[in-house]
Order: structure tokens, then sequence, then C-alpha cells
């Protein structure tokens, strides 16, 4: 009965031709050192973990109670030699493991830029990389070459042996930017910026895929990268550029919308710096960018003032995406410096006398200008009156 179950499984065996080993045969030298590290880690971890698994086996047999041959010494309790192989081969390992993860980190970081093509073959002193500026959208991959003027939707396409220089981003949740065939995963982060340096060696057509699950697309969230030769890729730019239409910010904000399943599409023009408004969250127009706000954060702010600033911010995914934001149709502006509590606790502490003030939430400008401020206010009333809301 056990043979039957065991040729049962012989078929089963064929599924394993399916496994793709891109990981462990790359096309790219920075995966391919990724994969030799990998190698290597595991070989050595081996050395240790193949002859316990072994001597584990060996002594159950030898040592079974049927077994009379084997020496029995129940006073036995240690052995010099023994204690040195014991605890010596491990450090050995821990060591070398040590070294290689070390250089690695170092060697194979993303924001490194690269030294060599292949092993071997140092990049030319003329090389200049490609530019790629990645945005991952909900739920596809838009990918921009400044140099190019040129921006392509789920296909990516690069230079065999030309080294290649990502700026990557995400427009709303973490992904992952993942292309096994040319180097290691690396994140996408909303209003970040990660880098990523690699090269591709051989001439193909690669899987890219997110590799950080964002969402119901997520399944869908695969792009086809393109390792062709420089003529080859001066033609691909060429078919991208008679596909005619351009990224500006409004096409932008319309692909920025969520989709499934998304075909490659092509723009042959792409707005200038469109990539550091999409990383600084200011595409829609009349929004101030992350860096000027942080400019503004660095100086000291701008106090009460700054609510001129912040009032009509509002970095709600879905607000920028042209549909109703979370909380209601209308945008939500900041009311007050102090939580409702304090505001409260303030107003009771105003005169009897004093008109009171409608404590509804503030829409639109709901502060002067610091230029129209005549002096600073003296009471908590007085900056009431000044801070007073308006319903327009």
């Amino acid at each position: 009965m056990n043979r039957l179950r065991l040729a049962a499984l012989i078929p089963m065996l064929a599924l394993l031709g399916g496994c793709n080993l891109v990981v462990m045969s790359p096309a790219g030298d920075v995966a391919a050192q990724q994969r030799d590290l990998v190698v290597i880690s595991t070989v050595l971890m081996l050395i240790i973990i193949a002859p316990v698994m072994a001597l584990t086996v060996f002594f159950a047999w030898r040592y079974r109670a049927s077994n009379k041959e084997a020496t029995y010494k129940p006073d036995w309790d240690h052995s010099t030699g023994l204690e040195l192989i014991i605890w010596a081969a491990p450090l050995l390992i821990i060591i070398a493991l040590g070294a290689l993860t070390w250089m690695g980190t170092h060697l194979l970081d993303p924001y490194r830029k690269l030294d060599r093509i292949a092993a071997g073959k140092p990049i030319p002193v003329t090389a200049k990389p490609l530019e790629v500026e990645v945005v991952a959208l909900d739920w596809k991959w838009l990918f921009i070459y400044p140099e190019q003027g040129i921006a392509t939707v789920n296909e990516l396409a690069a230079p065999v042996d030309r080294p290649i220089h990502f700026r990557i981003t995400s427009s709303s949740v973490m992904n992952s930017f993942y292309i096994p065939a040319l180097a290691g995963q690396i994140y996408a982060m909303p209003a970040m910026q990660t880098r990523l340096h690699a090269v591709i060696n051989k001439a193909g057509r690669y899987q890219g895929f997110s590799a950080n699950y964002s969402g119901a697309g997520f399944s869908g969230m695969r792009f086809g990268f393109l390792g062709l030769s420089e003529g080859d890729f001066e033609g691909w730019v060429a078919k991208a550029k008679e596909a005619g239409g351009t990224l500006d910010r409004a096409a932008y904000l319309d692909l920025e919308r969520p989709s499934e399943n998304v075909p490659v599409k092509r723009f042959s023009a792409t707005e200038a710096k469109l990539f550091d408004a999409i990383r600084n969250l200011c595409v829609q127009p009349g929004k101030m960018c992350m860096s000027e706000m942080m400019a503004i954060d660095a100086k000291g702010g701008l106090g009460l003032a700054g609510l001129h600033t912040t009032l009509p911010l509002a970095y709600d995914k879905y607000t920028r995406r042209g549909g109703e934001a979370p909380f209601g149709a209308q945008p939500a502006y900041i009311a007050s410096i102090c939580s409702i509590e304090e505001a409260k606790a303030m107003m009771a502490k105003v005169p009897a006398d004093t008109t009171p003030r409608d404590l509804s939430p503030m829409r639109g400008l709901g502060l002067p200008l610091p230029a129209l401020t005549p002096r600073r206010p003296q009471s908590f009333s007085e900056l009431l009156s000044l801070a007073r809301p308006s319903h327009s």
C-alpha cells in the first residue's frame, strides 16, 4: 500500500517543471549578486545543519535499544575535543556570515551607484544612466522617462548593459517595486522617494509586479519589463512618441483613479517636474507642496497666521481623485488650534455681556490676512471676533 502511495506522488513531480527559477537565474547583475549571497549563505549554514541532521539519524540508529554492540557509558559527560568542534565550527560560520552580510549590505545598497555592468565589466566612463521615475498607483504602475519626454503605464523598457537609475514613489498606499530578473524589491511610499540602481544584461521580456498587498486590484498590478538593444530601445521610444497624448496634471489625476487590470498605455509627452509634484502631494492646482510646508515648519511655522496656509489643504486621497471626502461632500478645514473642550472652557470665561460666537465648523476662509490685522488682539473675546466663521 505504501508503495502505491509513493507511485501516485511521482506524477506530481512533473508540476515542478512549471516553477519559474528566475530568482536563481536572473538576467541582471544586481540580482545575480543577490542570488550569490543567498546561495553562499545557505551553503555556510548547511555546513552545520547537514551534519547535525545526519548525526541525529546515525545516533538514533547506532544507539538503539536492540543494538547490543554499541558502547554503553552511562557516566560519560564531557569531551574537550567535542566541545571545541561544537563551539568553534558555528563560531567560524557566524563570523563568515557576518562579514558576508556586512559587505553585501553595502555593496548591494539600492541607493549606491553601480560600479560595474557585470562581473569583470566596469562601467564605461562615458556611460550615462537611464533615468526612470516610477509611481505606484491603484492598481497599476506609471513610468516616466524625463530625458525622453515620454511616459508609459504597465510597461517598462531599458537598454541592455546600461545602468538604470529609478526614483520611486506612490500615490496613496505603500507598494513594493520588484523585478526578480533585475534586482531586489524596494518599497514605494507616498510623499517619499526611494531609489534603485540596476542593470539588465540579457535581452528579453521579464515580469515586474508589486510584492506588497495594496488592495482589491493587487493581483493585477503587474507590468512587462523589456530588455532591449540600444537600437530597439530607440525604436520603442519612437513608438511611444507616436502614441499621442500628454501626461499633464489633469491627465494624471484621471489616471490616478483606482482601476484594475489596466492594459499598456503610452504618452508621447509629459509635463515637466510632474514626478516631484506627485511625490509632494500637490498635483491638484492650488495645493501647497509638502516640501514647501516642511520648509515653513523648519523655520518655526507661521503661528496663528499659518492657518491661512493649512485651511485650503485636503490631502485625503478620495478628495484628490475628485470623489467625496470620508467626512462629507464639503472640504473639512481646521476650526481651532485647540480641542473643542478647551475652546468651550475658554468661552465660559468670557464676560456675560459678550456677544456669543457661532461654534459651528468653519467653511472657507475664516481668518483675515495678517497684513490686514491692525494690531495684535488683546483678549480672547477679541481673538474670537477676528476668527469669526464665514459661511459663504
